[in-house]
């Protein structure tokens, strides 16, 4: 079939060469039983590229779903999957029929399968080898003929590596994988997807279309665009709604594009997600833990500093002797030091000698990350009084990331 009358038929709008490679791919896979491995960022639009595989197949009169893998709670995926007996856990009060079966002889689109847990990966290994599956709670085989593809936006080989994926599951899932292209890697199709958005925002809010001058579009073009195709639809619509003229300039349009995602480069804690990174989740503790460090130590050299250059003002401050030993670092100098050495709260005295700074006792720190880490949790636990959904929210993970790792630090609630 047509490359455009594919595009055409599925909205698809751009002619960059990876775009086309890869419904180029798409299209000659779909006649096949393959299993197919979408990989793309968030936003690209790897469900469409599932659409159209489902609809190019023979499977086409079939049923089709899309499961979102990491919208559904650890413990209940299996029983969307493969179904459940009655009685075989609380609240299992009937039979129930999972995806697998429900969807036979059609399509699964199993979207951020990189989300799933382990044990669930086992029984998805079963089914895409033999075609088999067991009921939660169930001993009796059953069979299902069900396509399976599947998405992610993460790297599978390097969860693997983790021992967060299991390398069977991945070389089996990535029998012909797929790589939708991020929007920055297709900065031709960007003015053309802007202007289908606009339109059709503009028939929808009955408003006159909005064009863009030149050095708004070069503004447009070379906007990150983190959020892809999705991203580029918001602002669309908000210009669209928002703007008073309808010739959209540069100035204008950075009311409207979020500045500090252009110029910071800087890890950021990310909002909660529904369904928990856990690569993404930890990595996000460390970097709070590591950025309220950094600020503390800042903060204490200053003080010291303060009081190296005013002694009496040492009083004022509420020293612990363990807090002294984060000065160590500060570069002492002739002209810092005063004629006599300072005694900090009851902490041990200073010695300052020939410009260099010795302490009495010196103080050590653990620096592992897992202890940091548990005592963030502890920390955080404390704080919201045992809430686990309040504390994973602070902590900015997933409450089911959360409790993992209590288990994980055995850690009392």
């Amino acid at each position: 079939m047509d490359i455009q009358a594919i595009k055409n038929r599925f909205g698809i709008i751009g002619n960059s060469p990876a775009l086309n490679y890869a419904l180029q791919v798409a299209v000659q896979v779909a006649n096949t039983d393959l299993t197919v491995l979408i990989n793309g960022e968030s936003g690209v639009g790897k469900e469409v590229f599932s659409q159209i595989i489902h609809a190019l197949s023979a499977r086409k009169h079939n049923p089709f779903i899309a499961v979102n893998c990491g919208a559904i709670p650890e413990g209940t995926i299996d029983s969307e999957l493969f179904g459940h007996e009655k009685g075989s856990f609380t609240g299992a009060v009937d039979n129930r029929k999972g995806y697998f079966e429900t969807v036979n002889g059609g399509t699964i689109f199993l979207d951020e399968i990189g989300e799933m847990p382990l044990g669930t990966q086992a029984r998805l290994l079963r089914v895409l080898e033999t075609g088999e599956y067991i009921r939660v709670g169930s001993s009796k085989v059953q069979k299902t003929d069900v396509r399976v593809i599947a998405a992610t936006n993460r790297d599978l080989l390097e969860r693997t590596q983790q021992g967060k994926f299991r390398e069977d599951l991945y070389y089996r899932l990535n029998t012909v994988p797929i790589r939708v292209p991020a929007l920055r890697d297709r900065k031709e199709d960007i003015p053309l997807l802007f202007r289908k958005f606009s339109v059709d925002f503009s028939e929808k809010y009955k408003t006159p279309s909005i064009q863009l001058d030149d050095e708004a579009r070069n503004a447009l073009v070379n906007y990150p665009w983190r959020g892809n195709v999705r991203e580029l639809k918001n602002i669309a619509e908000q210009i669209s709604v928002l703007s008073t003229d309808k010739m959209v300039t540069a100035h204008d349009l950075k009311r409207f594009l979020p500045e500090h995602l252009e110029v910071n480069r800087l890890p950021m804690l990310a909002a909660p997600q529904p369904h928990g990174g856990d690569f993404a989740s930890e990595r996000d503790i460390l970097y709070k833990l590591f950025f309220d460090m950094k600020k503390d130590v800042t903060e204490l050299k200053k003080m010291f500093f303060d009081i190296l250059q005013n002694p009496t003002i040492a009083h004022n401050h509420d020293f612990h002797p363990a807090d002294t030993h984060v000065l160590h670092s500060y570069p002492a100098t002739a002209t810092d030091i005063a004629p006599q050495a300072p005694t900090i709260g009851n902490a041990q005295p200073i010695i300052i000698q020939d410009n260099k700074i010795d302490h009495h006792e010196e103080v050590e720190e653990t620096l592992s990350i897992a202890d940091k880490e548990k005592e963030l949790i502890v920390k955080a636990l404390k704080k919201h009084k045992g809430k686990r959904k309040d504390a994973a929210l602070d902590l900015g993970i997933s409450e089911r990331t959360l409790y993992r790792k209590l288990k994980e630090y055995n850690i009392a609630e």
